[in-house]
Protein backbone atom coordinates (compact mmCIF):
# COMPACT_ATOMS: atom_id res chain seq x y z
CA UNK A 1 0.00 0.00 0.00
CA UNK A 2 2.93 2.30 0.96
CA UNK A 3 3.74 2.61 -2.76
CA UNK A 4 0.18 3.17 -4.20
CA UNK A 5 -0.45 6.72 -5.50
CA UNK A 6 -2.53 9.07 -3.46
CA UNK A 7 -5.71 8.26 -5.59
CA UNK A 8 -5.63 4.82 -4.74
CA UNK A 9 -4.70 5.37 -0.87
CA UNK A 10 -8.18 7.51 -1.03
CA UNK A 11 -10.00 4.83 -2.01
CA UNK A 12 -8.48 1.63 -0.95
CA UNK A 13 -6.21 2.77 2.44
CA UNK A 14 -6.85 1.67 5.71
CA UNK A 15 -10.11 -1.11 4.96
CA UNK A 16 -11.12 -3.64 7.24
CA UNK A 17 -13.85 -5.82 6.16
CA UNK A 18 -16.15 -7.86 7.82
CA UNK A 19 -17.24 -11.77 7.11
CA UNK A 20 -19.40 -10.27 5.06
CA UNK A 21 -16.98 -8.93 2.40
CA UNK A 22 -19.14 -6.01 2.18
CA UNK A 23 -17.82 -3.63 -0.92
CA UNK A 24 -18.29 -0.24 0.51
CA UNK A 25 -16.86 0.18 4.26
CA UNK A 26 -19.51 -0.99 7.00
CA UNK A 27 -20.62 1.47 9.77
CA UNK A 28 -20.44 -0.25 13.12
CA UNK A 29 -22.67 2.10 15.04
CA UNK A 30 -22.01 0.37 18.73
CA UNK A 31 -20.56 2.04 21.63
CA UNK A 32 -19.16 -1.24 23.08
CA UNK A 33 -17.88 -4.35 22.56
CA UNK A 34 -18.31 -7.99 23.54
CA UNK A 35 -16.37 -10.38 25.00
CA UNK A 36 -15.81 -13.89 25.23
CA UNK A 37 -15.12 -14.29 28.69
CA UNK A 38 -13.90 -12.69 31.93
CA UNK A 39 -10.47 -13.17 30.70
CA UNK A 40 -10.36 -12.08 27.46
CA UNK A 41 -11.77 -8.89 28.91
CA UNK A 42 -9.01 -9.00 31.57
CA UNK A 43 -6.79 -9.44 28.64
CA UNK A 44 -7.98 -6.33 25.81
CA UNK A 45 -7.59 -3.89 28.88
CA UNK A 46 -3.81 -4.47 29.25
CA UNK A 47 -3.56 -4.79 25.42
CA UNK A 48 -5.39 -3.87 22.77
CA UNK A 49 -4.51 -5.28 19.08
CA UNK A 50 -5.00 -3.46 15.86
CA UNK A 51 -8.78 -5.03 15.04
CA UNK A 52 -9.62 -5.34 18.91
CA UNK A 53 -11.88 -2.30 20.68
CA UNK A 54 -13.19 -1.69 24.20
CA UNK A 55 -15.54 1.09 23.73
CA UNK A 56 -16.49 3.79 21.12
CA UNK A 57 -14.79 6.70 23.09
CA UNK A 58 -11.54 4.80 22.39
CA UNK A 59 -11.65 3.23 19.01
CA UNK A 60 -14.27 1.27 16.35
CA UNK A 61 -13.57 0.00 13.54
CA UNK A 62 -15.23 2.37 11.28
CA UNK A 63 -13.35 5.55 12.46
CA UNK A 64 -9.95 3.64 12.57
CA UNK A 65 -10.42 3.09 8.88
CA UNK A 66 -10.90 6.85 8.76
CA UNK A 67 -7.84 7.31 10.78
CA UNK A 68 -5.64 4.65 9.05
CA UNK A 69 -6.66 6.10 5.55
CA UNK A 70 -6.16 10.14 6.32
CA UNK A 71 -2.92 8.60 8.22
CA UNK A 72 -1.45 7.08 4.61
CA UNK A 73 -2.54 9.73 2.64
CA UNK A 74 -0.17 12.36 4.81
CA UNK A 75 2.52 9.98 5.30
CA UNK A 76 2.41 9.77 8.84
CA UNK A 77 2.00 6.77 11.24
CA UNK A 78 -0.99 7.24 12.66
CA UNK A 79 -3.87 9.09 13.22
CA UNK A 80 -6.30 9.79 15.69
CA UNK A 81 -10.09 11.24 14.50
CA UNK A 82 -11.90 14.05 16.62
CA UNK A 83 -15.83 15.45 16.87
CA UNK A 84 -14.59 18.70 15.32
CA UNK A 85 -11.71 20.38 13.80
CA UNK A 86 -11.62 22.43 17.02
CA UNK A 87 -11.76 19.46 19.25
CA UNK A 88 -8.53 18.41 17.24
CA UNK A 89 -6.75 21.38 17.69
CA UNK A 90 -7.57 21.99 21.19
CA UNK A 91 -6.65 17.79 21.70
CA UNK A 92 -3.48 18.45 20.00
CA UNK A 93 -2.11 21.27 22.01
CA UNK A 94 -3.53 20.18 25.50
CA UNK A 95 -1.59 16.79 24.87
CA UNK A 96 1.89 18.34 24.56
CA UNK A 97 1.98 21.48 27.10
CA UNK A 98 1.68 21.80 30.98
CA UNK A 99 1.91 24.86 33.49
CA UNK A 100 4.82 26.81 33.04
CA UNK A 101 5.53 25.39 29.55
CA UNK A 102 5.95 28.17 26.60
CA UNK A 103 4.13 28.24 23.07
CA UNK A 104 4.73 30.32 19.91
CA UNK A 105 1.73 30.71 17.68
CA UNK A 106 1.47 32.90 14.17
CA UNK A 107 -0.81 35.61 15.17
CA UNK A 108 -3.31 35.19 12.08
CA UNK A 109 -5.25 32.12 13.10
CA UNK A 110 -9.34 31.03 13.26
CA UNK A 111 -10.93 33.14 16.08
CA UNK A 112 -11.91 29.69 18.22
CA UNK A 113 -8.20 28.83 17.55
CA UNK A 114 -6.95 32.23 19.32
CA UNK A 115 -9.89 31.44 22.14
CA UNK A 116 -7.57 27.88 22.96
CA UNK A 117 -4.05 29.84 23.20
CA UNK A 118 -5.18 32.91 24.57
CA UNK A 119 -8.16 31.58 27.07
CA UNK A 120 -7.75 28.57 27.78
CA UNK A 121 -3.85 28.00 27.51
CA UNK A 122 -2.87 31.34 29.44
CA UNK A 123 -5.55 30.42 32.28
CA UNK A 124 -3.83 27.17 32.68
CA UNK A 125 -0.27 28.44 33.21
CA UNK A 126 1.34 28.14 29.34
CA UNK A 127 2.50 31.42 28.68
CA UNK A 128 1.74 32.07 24.59
CA UNK A 129 4.02 34.54 22.13
CA UNK A 130 2.32 35.57 19.12
CA UNK A 131 4.61 36.32 16.24
CA UNK A 132 4.42 37.11 12.93
CA UNK A 133 4.09 33.83 11.00
CA UNK A 134 5.49 34.85 7.65
CA UNK A 135 8.67 36.06 9.15
CA UNK A 136 11.05 33.72 10.24
CA UNK A 137 13.18 35.74 12.39
CA UNK A 138 10.52 36.85 14.61
CA UNK A 139 9.89 32.61 15.33
CA UNK A 140 13.95 32.69 16.00
CA UNK A 141 13.34 35.36 18.30
CA UNK A 142 10.59 34.17 19.91
CA UNK A 143 11.56 30.62 20.94
CA UNK A 144 13.22 29.73 24.16
CA UNK A 145 14.71 26.47 25.57
CA UNK A 146 11.52 26.04 27.38
CA UNK A 147 9.37 26.11 24.31
CA UNK A 148 7.57 22.80 23.66
CA UNK A 149 5.05 23.75 20.61
CA UNK A 150 5.20 26.46 17.75
CA UNK A 151 1.87 26.67 16.70
CA UNK A 152 0.32 27.92 13.21
CA UNK A 153 -2.16 27.67 10.08
CA UNK A 154 0.00 26.51 7.22
CA UNK A 155 -2.25 29.12 5.21
CA UNK A 156 -4.09 31.43 7.60
CA UNK A 157 -7.78 32.38 7.88
CA UNK A 158 -9.15 34.35 6.34
CA UNK A 159 -5.86 36.51 5.02
CA UNK A 160 -4.58 33.05 3.33
CA UNK A 161 -1.03 34.04 4.34
CA UNK A 162 1.03 30.89 3.43
CA UNK A 163 3.70 29.99 6.35
CA UNK A 164 7.19 28.21 5.65
CA UNK A 165 7.00 24.55 7.15
CA UNK A 166 10.28 23.62 6.74
CA UNK A 167 11.04 26.98 8.32
CA UNK A 168 9.56 27.56 11.06
CA UNK A 169 10.27 23.20 11.78
CA UNK A 170 13.98 23.92 11.73
CA UNK A 171 13.86 26.73 13.84
CA UNK A 172 11.30 24.66 16.32
CA UNK A 173 13.12 21.64 16.70
CA UNK A 174 16.93 23.11 17.21
CA UNK A 175 14.97 24.05 20.61
CA UNK A 176 13.26 21.15 20.74
CA UNK A 177 10.45 22.05 20.37
CA UNK A 178 7.07 20.26 18.70
CA UNK A 179 5.35 21.50 15.53
CA UNK A 180 2.17 21.21 15.22
CA UNK A 181 -0.13 22.89 11.89
CA UNK A 182 -3.33 23.55 11.15
CA UNK A 183 -3.14 22.09 7.40
CA UNK A 184 -7.01 23.10 6.82
CA UNK A 185 -6.62 25.75 3.59
CA UNK A 186 -3.65 23.62 2.40
CA UNK A 187 -5.41 20.93 1.96
CA UNK A 188 -4.42 17.03 2.09
CA UNK A 189 -4.21 17.14 -1.04
CA UNK A 190 -1.78 19.64 -1.64
CA UNK A 191 0.27 20.21 1.54
CA UNK A 192 3.21 17.36 2.59
CA UNK A 193 3.83 19.34 5.65
CA UNK A 194 5.37 16.04 7.15
CA UNK A 195 7.67 15.49 4.48
CA UNK A 196 8.65 18.98 5.51
CA UNK A 197 9.13 18.61 9.04
CA UNK A 198 5.64 19.14 11.16
CA UNK A 199 4.98 16.70 13.80
CA UNK A 200 1.43 16.81 14.26
CA UNK A 201 -0.96 17.91 11.85
CA UNK A 202 -4.68 18.78 12.30
CA UNK A 203 -7.53 19.03 10.50
CA UNK A 204 -10.91 19.94 10.62
CA UNK A 205 -12.42 17.15 8.36
CA UNK A 206 -15.54 18.66 8.01
CA UNK A 207 -13.98 21.34 5.53
CA UNK A 208 -12.37 19.62 2.45
CA UNK A 209 -12.76 15.94 3.61
CA UNK A 210 -16.18 16.10 3.86
CA UNK A 211 -16.48 19.16 1.30
CA UNK A 212 -20.34 18.26 1.08
CA UNK A 213 -21.83 20.47 4.51
CA UNK A 214 -22.71 16.80 6.18
CA UNK A 215 -21.05 16.63 9.64
CA UNK A 216 -18.41 17.35 11.76
CA UNK A 217 -15.00 16.13 12.57
CA UNK A 218 -12.02 16.32 12.89
CA UNK A 219 -8.00 14.52 12.88
CA UNK A 220 -5.05 14.60 14.61
CA UNK A 221 -2.07 12.87 12.80
CA UNK A 222 1.16 12.15 13.31
CA UNK A 223 3.83 9.59 14.99
CA UNK A 224 2.17 6.23 16.60
CA UNK A 225 3.78 6.86 19.76
CA UNK A 226 2.53 10.68 20.00
CA UNK A 227 -1.13 9.93 18.59
CA UNK A 228 -1.22 6.24 20.61
CA UNK A 229 0.37 8.05 23.90
CA UNK A 230 -0.19 10.98 25.12
CA UNK A 231 -2.59 12.35 22.28
CA UNK A 232 -4.74 9.52 22.62
CA UNK A 233 -4.81 9.28 26.23
CA UNK A 234 -6.20 12.65 26.56
CA UNK A 235 -9.00 12.58 23.78
CA UNK A 236 -10.26 9.01 25.31
CA UNK A 237 -10.58 10.48 28.70
CA UNK A 238 -12.22 14.15 27.62
CA UNK A 239 -14.45 12.40 25.13
CA UNK A 240 -14.10 14.43 21.57
CA UNK A 241 -13.99 11.07 19.56
CA UNK A 242 -15.34 10.92 16.14
CA UNK A 243 -19.08 8.85 15.94
CA UNK A 244 -19.19 6.03 13.55
CA UNK A 245 -21.41 7.52 11.29
CA UNK A 246 -19.40 10.80 10.95
CA UNK A 247 -16.39 8.55 10.19
CA UNK A 248 -18.21 6.67 7.47
CA UNK A 249 -19.31 9.87 5.70
CA UNK A 250 -15.39 11.41 5.88
CA UNK A 251 -14.50 8.08 4.51
CA UNK A 252 -16.69 8.22 1.70
CA UNK A 253 -15.48 12.20 1.13
CA UNK A 254 -12.34 11.00 1.13
CA UNK A 255 -12.72 8.72 -1.77
CA UNK A 256 -13.31 11.90 -4.02
CA UNK A 257 -11.08 14.84 -2.14
CA UNK A 258 -8.42 14.68 -4.49
CA UNK A 259 -10.97 15.23 -7.56
CA UNK A 260 -13.01 17.65 -5.91
CA UNK A 261 -9.93 19.82 -4.32
CA UNK A 262 -7.76 20.71 -7.46
CA UNK A 263 -11.41 21.27 -9.35
CA UNK A 264 -12.16 23.73 -6.45
CA UNK A 265 -8.62 25.29 -7.03
CA UNK A 266 -8.44 25.67 -10.28
CA UNK A 267 -11.70 27.91 -10.56
CA UNK A 268 -10.27 30.03 -7.58
CA UNK A 269 -7.24 30.45 -9.87
CA UNK A 270 -9.67 31.46 -13.18
CA UNK A 271 -11.65 33.90 -10.63
CA UNK A 272 -8.98 35.51 -8.81
CA UNK A 273 -7.42 36.18 -12.30
CA UNK A 274 -10.81 37.64 -13.74
CA UNK A 275 -11.42 39.74 -10.93
CA UNK A 276 -8.30 40.86 -9.95
CA UNK A 277 -7.66 44.79 -10.71
CA UNK A 278 -11.95 45.22 -10.56
CA UNK A 279 -12.69 48.81 -9.67
CA UNK A 280 -14.50 47.74 -6.79
CA UNK A 281 -11.98 46.15 -5.05
CA UNK A 282 -8.99 46.97 -2.84
CA UNK A 283 -7.55 43.78 -2.69
CA UNK A 284 -7.98 40.31 -4.13
CA UNK A 285 -5.56 38.14 -2.17
CA UNK A 286 -4.84 35.11 -3.49
CA UNK A 287 -2.00 32.34 -2.88
CA UNK A 288 -1.63 30.97 -6.39
CA UNK A 289 -1.61 34.59 -8.04
CA UNK A 290 2.00 35.59 -9.37
CA UNK A 291 1.73 39.22 -6.84
CA UNK A 292 0.88 37.36 -3.79
CA UNK A 293 3.54 37.85 -1.40
CA UNK A 294 4.24 34.31 -0.40
CA UNK A 295 4.38 33.40 -4.00
CA UNK A 296 7.50 31.27 -4.26
CA UNK A 297 6.68 29.77 -1.03
CA UNK A 298 3.48 28.67 -2.76
CA UNK A 299 5.21 26.88 -5.71
CA UNK A 300 8.05 25.05 -3.47
CA UNK A 301 6.21 23.92 -0.43
CA UNK A 302 2.50 23.04 -2.57
CA UNK A 303 3.32 22.97 -6.01
CA UNK A 304 1.78 25.65 -7.17
CA UNK A 305 -1.50 25.44 -5.76
CA UNK A 306 -3.23 27.81 -4.26
CA UNK A 307 -5.57 26.25 -2.78
CA UNK A 308 -9.95 26.37 -2.53
CA UNK A 309 -10.08 30.44 -1.14
CA UNK A 310 -9.84 33.58 -2.31
CA UNK A 311 -10.34 36.86 -0.25
CA UNK A 312 -12.00 39.83 -1.87
CA UNK A 313 -11.52 43.26 -0.06
CA UNK A 314 -13.86 45.36 -1.47
CA UNK A 315 -13.74 49.21 -1.17
CA UNK A 316 -16.67 50.82 0.71
CA UNK A 317 -16.14 48.76 3.92
CA UNK A 318 -19.15 46.38 5.36
CA UNK A 319 -21.77 48.17 3.63
CA UNK A 320 -20.49 47.67 0.30
CA UNK A 321 -19.32 44.06 1.57
CA UNK A 322 -23.19 43.33 2.65
CA UNK A 323 -24.15 44.69 -0.51
CA UNK A 324 -21.44 42.41 -2.19
CA UNK A 325 -22.80 39.17 -0.21
CA UNK A 326 -26.79 40.16 -1.10
CA UNK A 327 -26.63 40.07 -4.55
CA UNK A 328 -24.81 36.91 -5.27
CA UNK A 329 -26.96 34.60 -7.11
CA UNK A 330 -25.21 31.16 -6.70
CA UNK A 331 -23.23 31.47 -3.45
CA UNK A 332 -24.30 30.96 0.12
CA UNK A 333 -23.83 33.21 2.63
CA UNK A 334 -22.44 31.15 5.67
CA UNK A 335 -19.19 30.68 7.65
CA UNK A 336 -18.31 27.18 6.53
CA UNK A 337 -15.51 27.21 3.80
CA UNK A 338 -13.97 23.31 1.26
CA UNK A 339 -17.44 22.77 0.44
CA UNK A 340 -19.04 21.45 -2.98
CA UNK A 341 -21.19 24.83 -2.68
CA UNK A 342 -19.58 27.93 -3.21
CA UNK A 343 -19.40 29.99 0.10
CA UNK A 344 -19.15 33.70 0.98
CA UNK A 345 -18.52 34.58 4.25
CA UNK A 346 -17.59 38.05 6.11
CA UNK A 347 -15.14 37.45 8.99
CA UNK A 348 -14.93 40.79 10.19
CA UNK A 349 -18.88 40.54 11.68
CA UNK A 350 -18.77 36.45 11.71
CA UNK A 351 -15.86 33.78 12.49
CA UNK A 352 -13.87 36.46 13.68
CA UNK A 353 -16.33 39.01 15.38
CA UNK A 354 -14.68 38.84 18.76
CA UNK A 355 -11.31 40.14 17.98
CA UNK A 356 -10.43 43.67 18.91
CA UNK A 357 -10.67 46.10 15.84
CA UNK A 358 -6.63 46.52 16.53
CA UNK A 359 -6.71 43.18 16.13
CA UNK A 360 -8.63 43.05 13.28
CA UNK A 361 -6.48 45.79 11.66
CA UNK A 362 -2.92 44.32 12.76
CA UNK A 363 -4.36 40.83 11.01
CA UNK A 364 -5.60 42.54 7.71
CA UNK A 365 -9.34 41.84 8.69
CA UNK A 366 -10.95 44.92 6.89
CA UNK A 367 -14.43 45.87 7.39
CA UNK A 368 -14.28 44.91 3.34
CA UNK A 369 -13.12 42.15 3.28
CA UNK A 370 -15.06 38.74 1.62
CA UNK A 371 -13.13 35.28 2.77
CA UNK A 372 -15.02 33.09 -0.60
CA UNK A 373 -14.67 29.91 -0.78
CA UNK A 374 -14.92 28.19 -4.18
CA UNK A 375 -17.45 25.05 -4.95
CA UNK A 376 -17.83 23.05 -8.05
CA UNK A 377 -19.89 25.09 -9.62
CA UNK A 378 -19.41 26.39 -13.41
CA UNK A 379 -16.09 28.68 -13.01
CA UNK A 380 -17.67 30.84 -15.89
CA UNK A 381 -20.70 31.17 -13.79
CA UNK A 382 -18.83 31.84 -10.63
CA UNK A 383 -16.98 34.54 -12.24
CA UNK A 384 -20.46 36.50 -13.89
CA UNK A 385 -22.18 35.99 -10.57
CA UNK A 386 -18.93 37.46 -8.46
CA UNK A 387 -18.52 40.60 -11.27
CA UNK A 388 -22.23 41.22 -11.15
CA UNK A 389 -22.29 41.53 -7.10
CA UNK A 390 -18.81 43.77 -7.39
CA UNK A 391 -20.27 45.91 -9.37
CA UNK A 392 -23.71 46.21 -6.92
CA UNK A 393 -21.44 46.42 -4.02
CA UNK A 394 -20.73 50.29 -5.33
CA UNK A 395 -24.25 51.51 -5.99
Amino acid sequence: MSDWKARTKLVHGGIRRSQYNEVSEGIFLTQGFVYDNAEAAEARFIETGPDEFIYARYGNPTVSMFEQRIAMLEGAEDAFATASGMAAVNGALMSLVQAGDHVVSAKALFGSCLHILENILMKFGVEVTFVDGTNLDEWRAAVRPDTKVCFFESMSNPTLEVIDVAGVSEIAHAVGAKVVVDNVFSTPVFSKAVEQGADVIVYSATKHIDGQGRALGGVVIGTKEYIRGPLETYMKHTGGSLSPFNAWIMLKGLETIDLRVRAQAETALKIAEAVSGHGALLRTIYPGLKDHAQHALVQSQLAGNGGTVLSLDVKGGKEAAFKFLNALTIPVISNNLGDAKSIATHPATTTHQRLSDAQKTDLGISPGLIRFSVGLEDADDLIDDVQQALDASQK
